[in-house]
């Protein structure tokens, strides 16, 4: 029998640091004042562009939340390899800060009971959405188990029923308090930061309420280039089924926070879901 896949980090050095002291401390720096009291969340919404940029919001989201021992983890597609929605079932991926073993129960468990997903390690190869969110979570918990799934294009009634899909099968398994949704996405690209906050406002109060139909719509009309859409509607609708009621905006900032360019900025917001 062959060893289980182990993916190896694509992007540290690019996105994050390749040791784990430079990794841990730039992470460390992120967090002052001290984190507040942490909380029971069912799911959350971080970004995954380079720490430098986003790495704050994430790390400050990711400090108020309990860490559970299993983890899901829903992000979008950039490359546009493997299959449409494609979970990586065996094997572990490995940080600077240690290896993240794959829940292949779990796992299995989603793809029998969800027919829009497939077994696919080709699509997570290459794609930074998940990877860059894994030292970040391992930083507050070494420890947990995950499920990644990332997402090409689907409609948004598809969307919906995978997430209640996904609902069923840890609920099925009696998870339903043992699992952290993470939904990977970064909100405007390349905007005027003016333009961008007003936008990314609305994609947020969305969120913050819950409302997936109002998310899809809200896209697309106002013609928002948030990467982790798709992802994100599917994330809201498992935490919906799952007993979610409302969600928390811990942080939005802007590249231009860092770069001191407004005129193009790349916006990213920290959420949590109860």
């Amino acid at each position: 029998m062959s060893a289980p896949d182990i993916r190896m980090p694509v992007f540290a050095g690019k996105f994050y640091p390749a040791s784990a002291q430079a990794l841990k401390k730039q992470i460390q720096s992120f967090l002052s004042p001290p984190a507040a009291v942490k909380q029971n969340a069912i799911a959350c919404l971080l970004p995954h562009a380079g720490y430098i940029y986003s790495g704050g919001v994430a790390a400050q989201t990711v400090s108020r939340i309990n860490i559970k021992d299993q983890l899901i983890l829903f992000g979008p597609n950039h490359t546009g390899y493997g299959k449409n929605i494609s979970v990586m079932t065996e094997g572990s991926w490995q940080t600077p800060l240690g290896d993240v073993k794959i829940d292949s129960d779990l796992a299995r468990e989603i793809l029998q009971g969800c027919p829009y997903l497939e077994d696919d390690n080709i699509a997570h190869q290459a794609e930074h959405s998940l990877e860059v969110e894994l030292p970040i979570l391992q930083y507050f918990k070494s420890n947990f188990k995950m499920v990644p799934i990332v997402f090409s294009f689907e409609e948004i009634g598809v969307l919906k029923t995978i997430g209640q899909q996904i609902a069923v099968a840890i609920k099925k398994n009696g998870l339903k308090d043992k699992v952290l949704l993470v939904a990977s996405s970064d909100m405007t690209h390349y905007e005027p930061e003016v333009r961008a906050q007003k936008n990314d406002r609305m994609a947020i109060e969305a969120i913050l309420n819950l409302d997936e139909e109002r998310l899809a719509l809200t896209v697309e009309r106002f013609n928002i280039s948030m990467c982790g859409v798709i992802p994100t509607i599917t994330m809201l609708s498992c935490a919906k089924a799952l007993g979610a009621t409302r969600g928390e905006l811990v942080k939005y900032q802007t590249s231009g926070d860092v770069t001191e360019d407004k005129n193009s900025v790349v916006g990213y917001a920290g959420i949590t879901i109860f």
